[in-house]
C-alpha cells in the first residue's frame, strides 16, 4: 500500500503566478491542501517584485511588438493585441473580485491608473503608428485611444519628452486606462490570505529534486542544513527560469527540447520631483534593431510603496542566470542532448539579438544616458541612477530538431495532468490569472464543469469574448474600474 499524500497540491515558488494559482484553487475548492515552497527567505523577491519588472498592466495599449507592421503597408491586424487585452481584463476583474470581498485591501496600494502611450519618430514610424491607431479606435477594448503628430498637443501630455526637442516628425497615441501595477505587492496580500486561509508558505525551501512515485510525486530538497521530502498527487512549479532546470528534473517527456535564453535587465531611475511632474504616462516606442521585445525602451510613471518615480530602460545583457538570485551555472547546466539543437539554431536564426546584448552589456554610463536622452532631450545624468532589476528566461521551444525563440508565457503540463510549470516572461504577471486558469483546467480537468460558476463569479468574463460586445468590454472596464479605484 502506498503511503498517503502530505498535500493536494504542492506549488514551487513564491512568485505571483503560484499566489493566483493557490487564490484560484482555494475558492474553487476550500479544502484543498496546498503547500508552497520558495527558496528564498520571503516570497515575491524575483520577477515579482516591484523594482524587478517594469510595472505595466500590459493590455497592449501602447506596446508594438503586439501588433507587428503589416509588410504591405496595409492596417496592421489586431489580432493578438486584443488577445492580451482581454487576458488583462481578466486579471483586473479577479483583483476586483478580491478587494470586493475583502481578500485585497486597498486598491491604491497596488494599482494606479497611468495613461499609456506609444512615442515614435521618423516618417516611416509616424505611418505605421497612424495605421496602427486606425487598427484599434474602433476595437471596445481600446476605447478613448487617441493618436496626435501635433508637437503642441504632444506637448501638453508628455511636457519632459517634448522639451528641447528639434524638429524631427514625431507621434504618439495616447488612452486614459492604462494602469501602473505593484505585482510584489499583489503577490504579498494574495499570500497573506492564503496564509489565514491553512495554506502552509514555507520560505528558505530550494527544491532539487521532483520524482515520480506511485501515488504521485516526491518533491524533497533543503531547508537550511535541514533535508526535506514532501509528496502529493499533483505538482505545479511556478518558479520563474528555475522551473526548467525542475522540469527537466521530473523527467517528464513534455520537457523534452525545451531551454531558455536568459537576459538581464538594467534600468535609469529618478524620483527628481520636477521631472516627475512634467511626466504622467507609460511611454513605450519602437526596438532597436536586433532587440528582444522585451527590451522595448519605454519611460514609465513607477507607483511603489506610496512613492512615485520614473523608470526607463531596460538595458539588456547577456547573463547565464536564469534568476537575479541564481547562478552563472544555470544555463549550462540545463543543456541535455534533446535541447542542443534547439538552443544552438536559436543562437544561430537570433545572432542578432547575441550581439545586441553584448553592446548592451558594453554601454557605457554616458552611452545609457545618450539612450535616455533619445526620450528626455534635455536629461542630466545628476538626476539619474542605474539599478539592476529581475531577470528573465524567454522560452525556446522545440520546432522538429531545432528550436524557436518565444516572448510570450508557456504552460508544460505531463499527459496525465499531475505535473505543469510555467516558462517564459512578458506579458506574464499582467495575464496571470488567464494563465492560471489555463494551469488549474490542465491539474484538475474532471471538476472544470462543476468549478465554472465559481470561476466566472471570481471572472466574470471567463469563456467570453468582451471585444465582440461593446456593452460587455464597456461594463467589465467600468465595474473593474469602479472597484479598483482607476480612471473609468
Amino acid at each position: 500500500m502506498s503511503k498517503p499524500s502530505d498535500y493536494d497540491l504542492i506549488l514551487v515558488g513564491g512568485g505571483i503566478m503560484t499566489a493566483t494559482l493557490a487564490v484560484l484553487l482555494k475558492h474553487l475548492d476550500p479544502e484543498l491542501k496546498l503547500v508552497v515552497l520558495e527558496r528564498l527567505d520571503d516570497v515575491a523577491l524575483e520577477s515579482s517584485n516591484a523594482w524587478n519588472n517594469a510595472g505595466t498592466g500590459h493590455a497592449a495599449l501602447c506596446e508594438l511588438n503586439y501588433m507587428p507592421d503589416d509588410p504591405n503597408g496595409g492596417i496592421p491586424s489586431a489580432a493578438m493585441a486584443i488577445s492580451i487585452n482581454q487576458q488583462f481584463q481578466e486579471s483586473r476583474e479577479f483583483w476586483a473580485s478580491l478587494v470586493e470581498s475583502g481578500v485585497m485591501q486597498n486598491p491604491d496600494s497596488f494599482i494606479h491608473s497611468i495613461p499609456h502611450m506609444t512615442f515614435v519618430r521618423g516618417s516611416k514610424y509616424v505611418d505605421y503608428l497612424k495605421r496602427r491607431f486606425e487598427s484599434l479606435r474602433n476595437q471596445p477594448l481600446f476605447f478613448g485611444m487617441e493618436f496626435s503628430d501635433d508637437p503642441k498637443k504632444l506637448a501638453s501630455w508628455i511636457p519632459l519628452m517634448l522639451e528641447g526637442r528639434g524638429s524631427e516628425r514625431v507621434a504618439a497615441t495616447r488612452i486614459e486606462q492604462g494602469t501602473d501595477v505593484d505585482y510584489g505587492e499583489v503577490t504579498n496580500q494574495l499570500f497573506a490570505w492564503l496564509k489565514q486561509s491553512g495554506v502552509e508558505v514555507l520560505t528558505s525551501h530550494e527544491v532539487s529534486s521532483v520524482r515520480k512515485i506511485s501515488s504521485g510525486w516526491q518533491v524533497s530538497g533543503r531547508t537550511g542544513d535541514t533535508k526535506f521530502s514532501l509528496s502529493s498527487p499533483k505538482v505545479f512549479i511556478g518558479a520563474g527560469g528555475w522551473a526548467l532546470k525542475l522540469l527537466q528534473n521530473s523527467r517528464i517527456p513534455e520537457i523534452k527540447g525545451y531551454g531558455t535564453f536568459p537576459v538581464s535587465g538594467h534600468f535609469l531611475k529618478t524620483e527628481n520631483p520636477e521631472l516627475i511632474a512634467k511626466h504622467q504616462a507609460k511611454v513605450y516606442s519602437q526596438a532597436a534593431v536586433g532587440a528582444p521585445p522585451m527590451s522595448v525602451p519605454h519611460l514609465d510613471t513607477r507607483v511603489i510603496a506610496g512613492r512615485t518615480s520614473l523608470l526607463f530602460g531596460p538595458f539588456a545583457g547577456l547573463n547565464f542566470k536564469f534568476l537575479k538570485h541564481g547562478s552563472l551555472f544555470d544555463l549550462p547546466l540545463s543543456i541535455r542532448p534533446a535541447n542542443i539543437l534547439p538552443y544552438l539554431s536559436v543562437a544561430i536564426k537570433n545572432f542578432s539579438l547575441v550581439i545586441y546584448l553584448v553592446k548592451e552589456i558594453l554601454k557605457s554610463p554616458r552611452e545609457k544616458l545618450e539612450s535616455l536622452r533619445e526620450f528626455v532631450p534635455t536629461a542630466s545624468s545628476a538626476d539619474w541612477e542605474l539599478y539592476e532589476a529581475g531577470q528573465r528566461a524567454q522560452v525556446i521551444k522545440p520546432a522538429g530538431v531545432l528550436g524557436s525563440l518565444q516572448f510570450g508565457t508557456e504552460v508544460i503540463c505531463s499527459a496525465d495532468g499531475s505535473i505543469a510549470g510555467l516558462l517564459g516572461a512578458s506579458p506574464g504577471a499582467s495575464v496571470a490569472v488567464r494563465v492560471m486558469l489555463d494551469v488549474a483546467a490542465r491539474l484538475y480537468e474532471e471538476n472544470l464543469s462543476s468549478w465554472e460558476p465559481a470561476i466566472r463569479n471570481l471572472v466574470p468574463s471567463y469563456g467570453l469574448d468582451l471585444n465582440s460586445n461593446a456593452d460587455l468590454a464597456e461594463k467589465s472596464l467600468r465595474k473593474t474600474a469602479a472597484a479598483l479605484k482607476l480612471k473609468a
